[in-house]
Order: structure tokens, then sequence, then C-alpha cells
């Protein structure tokens, strides 16, 4: 039983050590769009994919001794999950395999799903992704591969 039908994320939330340095790393280099900040709770609110589709909160931990790494996977089309790599590296941010992997140098494929798959860090060490799913049937026996190896299929 479920309480309603669920379509969709609307929001999630993360804390961060500097709020202004995480506003710009999110519209800068993530491409987000600011929707209003909320200066006296150290807060900032993102547009993910236009206004009213989908937020993104920003909280500022000022200096409390705790630290959590948490992971948000954005949709984007194949094409930018792609041309991320030279972007990202562009702006002086390694992009990554799964789990804070090794650098790559073109994406993953989840074979299983299948997807696209281009990780990188925030300021804050949390963990984000540009995902994209793929055309074709899941192949789950073949695990984790790069985007060239899952075309040559």
């Amino acid at each position: 039983m479920s309480v309603a039908p669920i379509s969709g994320l609307f929001e999630t939330h993360l804390t961060v050590a500097d709020l202004d340095r995480a506003i710009a790393f999110y519209q800068d280099i993530v491409g987000l769009e600011l929707a209003h900040r909320v200066p006296e709770r150290h807060a900032a609110f993102m547009w993910i994919g236009g206004r009213g589709q989908h937020m993104l909160g920003l909280w500022t931990i000022h200096s409390a001794p705790i630290f959590m790494r948490l992971h948000i996977a954005f949709t984007v089309a194949v094409p930018d999950v792609e041309a991320s790599i030279g972007k990202l590296r562009a702006a002086g941010i390694p992009p990554r395999s799964s789990g804070g992997g090794p650098e790559i140098d073109e994406p993953i494929v989840y074979a299983w799903m299948p997807a696209a798959s281009v990780f990188f860090d925030d300021p804050d060490g949390h963990s984000l992704e540009l995902i994209s799913m793929l055309p074709g049937t899941p192949q789950p026996e073949r695990g984790i591969l790069t985007l060239s190896a899952w075309r040559r299929l």
C-alpha cells in the first residue's frame, strides 16, 4: 500500500561549508538557477530543470564538526554526458567513475540499466552524477563498462 502514487522527486538538500561558494558552483559548473536565498537561515534553493520542476536546497553547516558525503544524480541527454568529460576538466574538476573511482576519459555504462554516467565532486565533497538512460536491453552480466565498449556490443 502506498499513500500516494509518487511520480518523481521534487527536492533534495545538501549541507555546505560556504554558501556563496556552493551557489557559484551549482550555477556556474552544474548550470542550475538560483531560485531563492534565505540569509537568516543560511540557505539557498536552486531550480533543477527550470522553475517549478525540481529543487536543490543548500544549507550552511557553519562550524559543526560533522560531515556527510551525499550523492545526487542529474538526468541529462547522452551527448551531454559525453561532453561533460571535457567541460569538467576545463573547469579543473576530475570526471570519475562511480564511488569516487579513478578519473575517466569517457562515460561509464551500468549495463544492468543500461545508463551512461559521469561522476564528479562538488566543493564540499558531495558526489554528483550526470546520467542518461541508453536504448537497448539491460545486460547485468556485463557489469560496468565504457560507453564505447557498450556501443560495440
